[in-house]
């Protein structure tokens, strides 16, 4: 019987057309990616802050459309291109892989933004469960039955102390207002000298 209803159904395999479930990447495949993919890039520069503003202050003065036009120039004479130490088909080249590598840097932009914010979520999460677990701790302890908390719950408490003192002295206290000064006093005028005509 057993025999007979295995070849009347026999179990069926995945095909190719059957959607298979995704594989989700933990952060260390993540970033196990994210540096074998950097290894195999050509270049990448990391910048300081003064050294990319510096480069931004650059690009202001030659706008998109200029830098475009004046690439045209180069690539219509060959003495200009001769002029600038540069071959035509290399500065074509360049301008396109400007472009193709600003789409890959808004995408990497797009994707950290979603990973920042995902963990933001998480932290804010792990933060409340937090605050419950020492709301609840705070009130167990009273309990003498709970007294192996109190350690931690007198830790927690220590610690928050210190913190709401650093973040006390960390605001910087408002001005005091000046006084504003008093009007000058306005010198009388001096009554106008008649001269007589002879």
């Amino acid at each position: 019987m057993t025999f007979t209803n295995q070849t009347l159904n026999p179990p069926t395999a995945p095909t190719a057309d059957t959607p298979q479930p995704t594989v989700k990447l933990t952060p260390e495949n993540i970033l196990d990616q994210l540096r074998s993919m950097r290894s195999q890039m050509d270049e990448v520069t990391p910048l300081d802050k003064t050294q990319r503003q510096q480069l931004k202050q650059r690009m202001r003065r030659q706008p998109p459309n200029v830098v475009e036009l004046s690439i045209g120039v180069i690539s219509k004479s060959g003495t200009v291109a001769q002029a600038v130490g540069q071959p035509t088909d290399d500065v074509l080249q360049l301008q396109t892989d400007v472009g193709r590598w600003a789409l890959v840097a808004a995408e990497l932009r797009a994707f950290f933004q979603g990973v920042e914010g995902a963990n933001l979520v998480r932290r804010e999460r792990l933060a409340f469960i937090a605050s419950q677990a020492y709301s609840f701790g705070s009130q167990l302890v009273r309990d003498p039955a709970n007294a192996e908390l109190v350690p931690q719950v007198e830790e927690i408490k220590r610690l928050k102390a210190i913190a709401r003192r650093k973040k006390t002295a960390a605001q910087p206290q408002p001005p005091s207002p000046k006084p504003s000064p008093a009007p000058a006093p306005v010198p009388a005028s001096a009554p106008a000298s008649t001269t007589s005509k002879a």
